[in-house]
């Protein structure tokens, strides 16, 4: 670990990953620019397997440091400090405290955290696993925010729970979600409903029973990815029957 770990140290460090041809690819890879997902976003060119490594070598880094890293307006520099947080999140050393700091920062600056990969690394641990024995009413505010990205944390935040066995939150926000127009919004939303069933595979049949008519294609199709042929034929057929919905 280098000696007292640092935003500009951790700059530093990505920049001498520089490449050419990784930057050509992650500008490919995500969608960017106006109108887009991950709008103002600046892209260094490093690959984000090795922004992982790094966030190891720098597991140590002070909350006031990670929150001058998610204020850069390049992205890895972004990935890297949710990555940070995530690996103190899951060390069995990281006292509460720093724990509350770590979910206090994330939910204040969701502002900085505006792709799904910045979501999905942070929010499972981060979040999750800080609200796992705590009440959740902020994840249900979060499903109803007006901010796209505020609104998958909600979702795959439940990541936390459903590996713990405890789907309620799951299937209960996904329901808040299920008239979301965000393609997103959709595929997390029945992405996390696949999850959960592996779980439950009874509450997501009978969730799809309810809602499969008229919930939107893309999280159907998702949540029924693990199904069997037959079930997930008569799921598709009774979308069919009640007509297409974007």
């Amino acid at each position: 670990m280098p000696a007292g770990p640092s935003a500009e140290r951790f700059v530093e460090a990505l920049e001498a990953h520089r490449s050419p041809d990784e930057l050509e690819k992650v500008r490919r890879y995500f969608k960017t620019g106006e109108g887009q997902y991950g709008e103002g976003d600046v892209f260094m060119g490093v690959r984000l397997g090795r922004v992982f490594e790094l966030a190891r070598e720098f597991i140590e880094m002070p909350p006031e440091e990670l929150e001058r890293l998610l204020e850069s307006p390049i992205h890895e520099v972004r990935a890297g400090a949710l990555s940070i947080m995530d690996k103190q999140a899951r060390r069995k050393k990281t006292p509460e405290s720093r724990r509350k700091e770590l979910f206090d920062l994330y939910l204040r600056r969701t502002d900085r955290i505006n792709n799904w990969d910045l979501v999905d690394v942070g929010c499972p641990y981060v979040v999750g696993g800080y609200l796992f024995d705590k009440p959740r009413d902020v994840l249900y505010e979060l499903a109803r925010s007006e901010s796209l990205w505020e609104r998958r944390t909600a979702i795959v935040s439940t990541s936390y729970f459903i590996r713990k066995g405890d789907v309620d939150d799951t299937f209960e926000i996904a329901e808040i979600l299920l008239d979301d127009d965000q393609d997103l919004i959709r595929k997390a939303t029945g992405g996390w409903l696949r999850e959960a069933g592996k779980k439950d595979p009874g509450r997501l049949l009978s969730f799809l029973d309810r809602y499969a008519a008229t919930m939107p294609r893309t999280a159907l199709r998702y949540a029924i990815e693990r199904l069997d042929k037959e079930k997930r034929a008569r799921y598709l057929s009774m979308k069919k029957s009640r007509g297409e919905r974007p």
